[in-house]
């Protein structure tokens, strides 16, 4: 699967998340400290009530909607990432009006300083904790000093301060797209660490020549099977197949010959059993092991012969060389009950296919004891 850099999906949203929500508390705290100092809001008490209630409201929601998030997006993830959006610009936009205000007033020097730095410290802070996103990040910084700047423009006041803001927003917007390059860089070092890592563990579980599974990933599937098909009480059943006379097509034709239709054998069993809990693997050597969950006696039987069939009118040419073999199988099947080994149930499988081979090969050999094993 390609990566696809810069596409706005769950991950890249947690990482915004929480990137972001701790500085809903830094908010309320310094709104707080920018109307106390010099007893500010005691100037100016209705601006500073509605200030400090937009704030906290908007706080509180996005606290809120942090904790909701998971709940909303199983139902709605477009509505709930246009929330998450709407409310981050609603914080920085909310903020600018602030800001703006205060730059605005006479006099009032202190509470001016204090609103810039405080102001410069947040919206520096938001820049970095939107990264993932450079286009958030920018739009925050707008939103968050612009008013200010548009509004000190018009009055025609603090101009070298208005020119300093308009730099600010490039520089943070810099800052903004490198931080984000770095970002999906990691994102996508991360995405390939986890493709090769996969592709490692599947090599790890499959037989490099015949594409099957290995003998290692049997043994770790049979366990589950065995207790998938005890809770379930349902019927499993064990195949284990053997290519009759397989050395002398070695010691004849050579080992590539074998591998080659040691492949095609493989062939034979993925065309047959298709189902997605059908496992098929090859054991070692010349033979193979199938695992089959809630399939019956007669249908295995009829599976089996199949294969058999299939096998013995099966042709290989290799460098002009004509290679036919055929191959014995043996089946067990039971309900396995608490208690049960299912160690027993592949010796049953395993003494199937020395019976078929001991009694001329070419053939399917069920092993009956009835259904326990």
């Amino acid at each position: 699967m390609a990566f696809k850099r810069h596409q706005i999906n769950r991950r890249v949203i947690d990482d915004l998340k929480s990137r972001s929500i701790i500085g809903m508390y830094f908010y309320l705290l310094v709104t707080i400290a920018v109307l106390t100092v010099e007893g500010f809001y005691k100037k100016h008490i209705s601006f500073s009530v509605f200030f400090l209630t937009a704030m906290f409201l908007i706080a509180a929601f996005r606290i809120i909607h942090h904790y909701l998030f998971d709940k909303i997006d199983k139902k709605a993830p477009r509505l709930n990432y246009c929330i998450f959006f709407t409310s981050v610009y609603s914080t920085s936009l909310t903020w600018g009006v602030g800001f703006a205000y205060f730059m605005i007033q006479p006099g009032e020097l202190s509470s001016k300083i204090i609103m810039l730095a405080s102001t410069v410290g947040l919206n520096s802070g938001g820049v970095v904790a939107f990264i993932p996103s450079w286009r958030t990040a920018a739009l925050y910084s707008i939103f968050m000093l612009m008013p200010a700047a548009i509004a000190m423009f018009y009055l025609g006041i603090h101009i070298a301060l208005v020119v300093l803001l308009i730099l600010f927003i490039l520089y943070m917007t810099m800052i903004a797209i490198r931080g984000n390059r770095e970002y999906w860089d990691a994102l996508e070092n991360e995405h390939l660490l986890r493709l090769k890592s996969e592709e490692i563990e599947k090599i790890s579980r499959m037989d490099v020549l015949t594409g099957l599974y290995n003998r290692r990933y049997f043994n770790e599937i049979f366990n589950i099977q065995w207790k998938a098909a005890t809770r379930g009480n349902m019927m499993f059943t064990i195949i284990i197949a053997d290519i009759d006379h397989f050395k002398e097509i070695n010691d004849t034709y050579g080992h590539l010959a074998g591998d080659a239709y040691l492949e095609k054998i493989a062939d034979v069993f993925s065309g047959i059993f298709l189902r997605d809990t059908d496992f098929v693997a090859r054991y070692g050597g010349e033979e193979f092991v199938l695992l089959l969950q809630n399939l019956d006696k007669n249908r295995a039987i009829e599976l089996s012969e199949r294969i058999r069939s299939e096998v013995e009118n099966m042709t290989l040419f290799h460098y002009n060389h004509k290679i036919q073999a055929t191959v014995s199988l043996g089946i067990s099947s039971c309900v396995p009950q608490t208690g049960d080994k299912k160690e027993y149930l592949f010796k049953k499988a395993d003494n199937a296919l020395y019976q078929a081979k001991n009694s001329g090969r070419n053939q399917v050999v069920f092993y009956s004891d009835g259904e326990k094993c």
